[in-house]
C-alpha cells in the first residue's frame, strides 16, 4: 500500500483541476510521470504563461507549442488565462490571446509586451494592442491588462464583465465607451500612464470619465515603477451613484471631479490634488479651490474615511483660505498626522459632528511647533466619540501626552482609548512611566477602559 499511486488514481476532471493551479510550464513537466500523465496538461481548463524567459530565437517554438494547447480539444472551455509577455514582441501572439477568448475565457491576465526587436538589434516602444473580440466577449467576468493596447472597437458588450484591472494602458478609445458596454461591472482598478505620447497629441484623452451605474468599487493604485513625471494633463471625472468605495492612491490627474456619489460608505484618500513631489497648490488658485471644496462636497456622505499624511497636509493647506464641509455621516476616521500638524486636529473633527471611532497615527516630525495646545472641543470630543486609538510613534513625548490627555480629559462618552505598540520609542521611556503618566490623567467619562498595548502584551487600566 505504501508504494500505491493514490493520485494517479483520481478521476480526470479533478486532476486537470488540479493542475490548473499550476504556471503552465510546470504543468508539462507533469507529462513524464506516467502515461497517463502524458497528455493530461493538454486538457487543464486554464493557461498561466510566463513568455518573458523565452529566447529571441524560440517565439516559432512557443507559438507551436501554444497552438497545440488550443487545438487538442477545441470544444473545451478555458476559463482562466494569465499571460507574461516578454518585453518584445511576438509576432502572432495576439492572435492566440484572440483564439483564447474565443474558447469561453472567464478570467483573462494579461502583461502585454512594450518593444520591438529590430533586425539591427535596436528596441523600439511599441503599443501592443489587444484583439478586437475582447471586447464583445461574452464570457470574461475578470479582466487585468498592463501595458496593452486598448483600439476604438466601434462597438463594446461586456455583459458579464464584473472586474477591470487596468495598468498603464494606452488609450485609443474613450474608458467612457469601455464601461457603457459593461452593464454588471462592480469593480474598476486603474493606474494611469503618465507617459502616453498618443494621449498627449490629441486633446480627446485628456479627460477620464468613470461613469457607470453599477459600480461599487473604485481604485487608483500607485504607479507600478514609483513617480515619474507627467507629460499629459488629465482630468478624473466619478459619476457613480452605486458606488461604495473609493481609493485614490497617487496623485496621477491634474483635477477630480464627483458626482452622485450617494451610495459612498468608504473612501481612502493618500492625494494632495496636484501632481508632483513636494509640491503644494496655489490657495490663490480660485479654480484649484473651488475643485477641491466641490470635491469634499462630492463625499461629504461618506461613513467611513482613511486619509494618509500627505492628504492632512493638503487639508490644512486648503482651510487656510476654504472651508471644509461637514462629514455628518462619518462614523468611522483614521487619519496620519505628522506631529506638527496636530494643532489642525481640532478643527478637522469639528467637521465630523457624528465620529465615534477615531484613530489617530502620528508621525513624528523634526519640525515641531513650541509649546503644542489642543483647546478646542469639537462636537463630536464632547458629546459622540467613543473609541480612539493612538498608532505609530511619536519620538516626542510631550506630543504625545498631550493627545492622550486632550481626548481623555474631553471625551464625556469615551468608552475605550487604545496606545498602540508602536505609540511610544521603548528605547527612549520606560513602560511604567507611561502607566503611570496615563494613569494620572484626568477623565472625563469615567467608564473609559484605558488600554496599552506595550509590545507584545496588553495592559488595561
Amino acid at each position: 500500500m505504501s508504494g500505491r499511486d493514490r493520485i494517479s488514481e483520481l478521476p480526470e476532471c479533478l486532476l486537470t483541476q488540479i493542475l490548473s493551479y499550476l504556471p503552465t510550464n510546470q504543468s508539462v513537466q507533469t507529462s513524464v510521470l506516467s502515461k497517463r500523465w502524458e497528455n493530461l496538461y493538454l486538457s487543464v481548463p486554464g493557461l498561466d504563461l510566463n513568455c518573458s524567459v523565452i529566447p529571441y530565437d524560440a517565439d516559432e517554438l512557443l507559438l507551436s507549442f501554444i497552438d497545440k494547447l488550443l487545438e487538442f480539444s477545441p470544444e473545451s472551455v478555458l476559463f482562466k488565462v494569465k499571460v507574461q509577455c516578454r518585453d518584445t514582441m511576438i509576432d502572432g501572439f495576439r492572435d492566440r490571446i484572440g483564439m483564447m477568448i474565443d474558447r469561453g475565457t472567464q478570467h483573462l491576465d494579461v502583461v502585454s509586451s512594450t518593444h520591438c526587436l529590430e533586425d539591427d538589434n535596436s528596441l523600439y516602444p511599441i503599443v501592443d494592442m489587444m484583439p478586437m473580440n475582447l471586447y464583445t466577449s461574452k464570457t470574461l467576468v475578470y479582466l487585468k491588462l498592463s501595458s496593452s493596447g486598448l483600439m476604438d472597437p466601434g462597438l463594446v458588450s461586456l455583459p458579464c464583465l464584473k472586474f477591470m484591472h487596468l495598468e498603464e494602458v494606452k488609450w485609443r478609445v474613450h474608458l467612457e465607451k469601455l464601461l457603457s458596454g459593461c452593464p454588471v461591472l462592480e469593480e474598476l482598478t486603474l493606474v494611469r500612464d503618465l507617459e502616453d505620447d498618443y494621449a498627449r497629441r490629441h486633446d480627446e484623452f485628456m479627460a477620464m470619465r468613470v461613469r457607470s451605474q453599477s459600480l461599487k468599487s473604485f481604485r487608483v493604485l500607485p504607479l507600478r515603477n514609483g513617480y515619474v513625471g507627467s507629460i499629459v494633463n488629465c482630468t478624473l471625472e466619478i459619476d457613480a451613484p452605486g458606488l461604495e468605495y473609493m481609493s485614490l492612491g497617487e496623485d496621477q490627474f491634474d483635477s477630480i471631479v464627483v458626482k452622485n456619489l450617494t451610495s459612498l460608505i468608504m473612501v481612502n484618500l493618500d492625494i494632495k490634488f496636484v501632481v508632483g513631489f513636494w509640491v503644494l497648490f496655489n490657495t490663490w488658485d480660485v479654480s484649484k479651490s473651488n475643485e477641491i471644496r466641490d470635491f469634499l462636497n462630492g463625499i461629504s456622505s461618506v461613513r467611513h474615511m482613511i486619509i494618509s499624511a500627505k492628504t492632512v497636509q493638503a487639508l490644512d493647506h486648503y482651510s487656510k483660505t476654504g472651508m471644509i464641509p461637514k462629514f455628518n455621516n462619518l462614523s468611522r476616521l483614521e487619519a496620519v498626522f505628522h506631529s506638527k500638524l496636530l494643532q489642525f486636529l481640532p478643527a478637522f473633527l469639528e467637521c465630523c459632528p457624528n465620529l465615534k471611532h477615531l484613530v489617530l497615527k502620528v508621525v513624528h516630525s523634526e519640525v515641531m511647533k513650541e509649546g503644542l495646545e489642543l483647546t478646542d472641543v469639537p462636537r463630536c470630543v464632547s458629546s459622540t466619540l467613543e473609541c480612539v486609538e493612538i498608532q505609530e510613534k511619536l519620538q516626542c513625548e510631550e506630543g504625545k501626552m498631550k493627545a492622550t490627555s486632550y481626548f481623555l480629559g474631553n471625551s464625556a462618552v469615551l468608552k475605550k482609548f487604545i496606545l498602540s505598540p508602536t505609540a511610544y520609542d521603548p528605547r527612549n521611556v520606560v513602560e511604567s512611566e507611561i502607566y503611570d503618566k496615563v494613569n494620572k490623567l484626568t477623565k472625563r467619562s469615567t467608564g473609559c477602559e484605558i488600554i496599552i498595548r506595550a509590545m507584545e502584551e496588553v495592559v488595561i487600566i
